[in-house]
């Protein structure tokens, strides 16, 4: 092979805490038929992430973290006509990771292209993966309707952000957020909220049509027990790391309420039709403006610096790590 032939990434080679990440050089992968092969500029770094380092979501080791990128198309697979090569595109690659290095291979129907729209690539990379899954979480699972009350868990966070703006977006008719500490309230109030509210301060603020809860443990009871009849409760995390929380059949059954679980990963592989819809959704609404997108960006040799801050709950808004290609 030549040096052409291989690429810089950064590898789980067992898992860990953050200083388990590891620059590698690996052999560029190649796409396969419906594939696409993409020079990675920006790949956004998430919480998922941190669980497949840590062992709690597994994954097959030696693993390349990173379920989201934008760049440029590398090569085409077989039957891939819709795509060109050289074109600045967004993309999920949550369903086999691989979003750390500088090529990264995807289903082409995971892929949103860029050259419609004046969107630079840093911001694109924070796009797949949260914004994506707002729209996903609030339309197809929750089935939001025009002046429903929404509530969002963790609100400052990355999806926490976009949640709010797409819920307004899609009609809601009043949008409140929790936070951890006071020090996050009014970066989550930028995002869309009527309100924020500590998390441990929920006394008062009402009932709700949806509740999305990504930090579990006190906050998920919490939840259930703010729901309206009809209600329903979205699961999809567990950034507390606390004990599961068990939820009584028959309390739903008597109380005529709901709990879904969504987890992007899974869908994306189940779905990936229309997880890229939802996807190509979401760059069109950041594009226009109509979305807000806070982006930080990051070396990618500072990979463990951003998942510390990840797993540290400092962070609002997204971080990105510059890969280089694209």
């Amino acid at each position: 092979m030549t040096n052409t032939d291989y690429m810089n990434a950064v590898v789980i080679p067992r898992f860990g805490g953050a200083e388990v990440l590891r620059a590698d050089r690996l052999s560029v992968p190649q796409p396969g038929p419906g594939q696409v092969a993409i020079d990675v500029a920006y790949a956004g770094a998430n919480f998922a992430e941190v669980l497949y380092r840590q062992g709690v979501a597994p994954v097959a080791l030696p693993f390349v973290p990173g379920i989201e990128v934008a760049g440029r198309i590398q090569a085409l697979g077989a039957g891939v006509t819709d795509l060109t090569v050289g074109q600045a595109v967004a993309a999920l690659s949550i369903v086999e990771g691989g979003g750390y290095a500088e090529v990264t291979v995807t289903s082409a129907e995971l892929v949103a292209p860029l050259d419609p729209y004046d969107l630079d690539l840093a911001t694109a990379a924070a796009l797949p993966s949260n914004s994506t899954t707002a729209f996903l979480v609030l339309d197809r699972v929750a089935r939001i309707e025009p002046g429903q009350r929404v509530l969002v868990h963790a609100a400052a966070g990355g999806v926490g952000s976009q949640l709010g703006q797409v819920a307004r977006l899609l009609g809601a008719g009043r949008v409140v957020g929790t936070v951890g500490s006071a020090a996050k309230i009014e970066t989550a109030k930028s995002f869309g909220y009527d309100e924020v509210v500590l998390r441990e301060d929920l006394r008062g603020i009402g009932e709700f049509d949806i509740v999305v809860d990504m930090v579990g443990g006190p906050a998920r009871q919490a939840s259930l027990d703010l729901l309206a009849p009809m209600g329903r409760l979205i699961v999809m995390g567990n950034a507390s790391g606390a004990p599961d929380v068990g939820i009584a059949a028959n309390e739903l059954w008597f109380s005529n309420k709901t709990v879904s679980g969504f987890n992007l990963a899974a869908f994306s592989s189940a779905y990936p039709r229309e997880a890229g819809a939802a996807l190509r959704r979401a760059v069109h609404a950041a594009a226009h403006g109509e979305l807000t997108v806070p982006v930080e960006k990051l070396p990618l040799a500072q990979a463990a610096t951003a998942h510390r801050r990840i797993e540290s709950g400092s962070t609002t808004g997204k971080l990105v790590l510059a890969v280089g290609r694209g």
